[in-house]
């Protein structure tokens, strides 16, 4: 069990690291060839960022354990509609953004229903056909998003004008390919070690991929979502905390879900749709009226988060 328990610490440390490694070659590379450090960010960064929970899905799914796919990544939006921006709340309060309420929480909960409608069928499947239309309906909704980036920020002509590019000396390019290379060697081994690790410790505890899938992967995957929404609030730097953490969920359900159910058909038990699903949704309309008091996230909605994803991993576990 030690073993297992160490294989699942030092695999999600170097998935971390070979998406920082990933992250910051492309970046530097992207920057060098004049491309807008706005699309870098919504495109290389989001991409390398959520490129380790996109192995662990697919390494998973292709290892024959579904449950573990669908725990993960429901797992992953409850923890962090619940817990992250419940422990951010509760350290600082969160000014609610305007387009959180008109654009994040909208398109939010549309893929969440999205996915609950697909999973809820007769097969209860994710097919390859889904799985595209889900990586389609992303695509659409990046293009859109940067659009209005691009509108909104006057000053993006003078930044594209005026655009940085990487110190030669301090960053060179064949630098920024060793820190793809490692990054990509790192996302792979490290899944590998992951998904391996969880699958031997749920083993030995005598529970079901599913729980691991929710509390250890989920949970151990958002911890620099959680240390970084931490460090945030204590800083009363929250303001974007909201919208992120949004459009990680739909990064989440869209991407992770989609191009995995493209490599892989993803077969959803009947548990994971009635109860994690359910409660996916149930926090996520739970959001919105808490946006709208006050149009703030204070103690009192950090401790209701809080709470319910205390609760919900109880029930989990029992």
């Amino acid at each position: 069990m030690l073993f297992n328990i160490i294989l699942l610490v030092v695999g999600l440390f170097i998935l971390i690291l070979g998406g920082d490694f990933l992250v910051r070659g492309a970046s530097n590379i992207a920057l060098r060839a004049h491309i807008s450090p706005l699309v870098v960010g919504l495109t290389i960064v989001a991409f390398g960022t959520s490129a380790p929970e996109l192995l662990i899905s697919v390494k998973a799914a292709i290892s024959g354990s579904p449950d573990m796919t669908m725990g993960y990544v429901v797992g992953s939006n409850i923890c962090n509609l619940a817990l992250v921006l419940g422990v951010t709340a509760l350290i600082g309060v969160i000014r609610v953004q305007p387009d959180s309420i008109k654009i994040d929480w909208p398109v939010t909960m549309g893929s969440s229903l999205l996915l609950y409608f697909v999973v809820k069928g007769d097969e209860a499947i994710i097919s390859t056909y889904e799985g595209v239309f889900f990586v389609i309906l992303l695509a659409i909704y990046t293009f859109l998003i940067i659009r209005k980036s691009r509108k909104e920020n006057k000053a993006l002509r003078d930044l594209e004008g005026d655009l940085t590019l990487p110190d030669s000396k301090a960053s060179s390019v064949w630098k920024d390919d060793l820190f793809m290379i490692a990054g990509l060697a790192g996302l792979y081994y490290g899944s590998d070690w992951f998904v391996g690790g969880a699958k031997e410790l749920a083993l030995h505890l005598g529970v079901s991929e599913r729980v691991i899938g929710i509390t250890v992967v989920a949970l151990g995957t958002s911890l620099p979502e959680l240390v970084t929404a931490i460090v945030a609030s204590i800083k009363k730097e929250t303001d974007l905390a909201l919208g992120n953490l949004m459009g990680s969920n739909i990064f989440n359900i869209l991407s992770i879900l989609g191009i995995t159910s493209i490599i892989q058909d993803i077969h959803v038990s009947e548990t994971i749709i009635n109860h994690d699903v359910t409660v996916m949704l149930a926090i996520t309309l739970l959001i919105l009226p808490l946006m709208l008091y006050k149009r703030s996230l204070g103690r009192l909605s950090g401790a209701i988060l809080l709470i319910t994803y205390i609760v919900y991993t109880y029930s989990v576990i029992t």
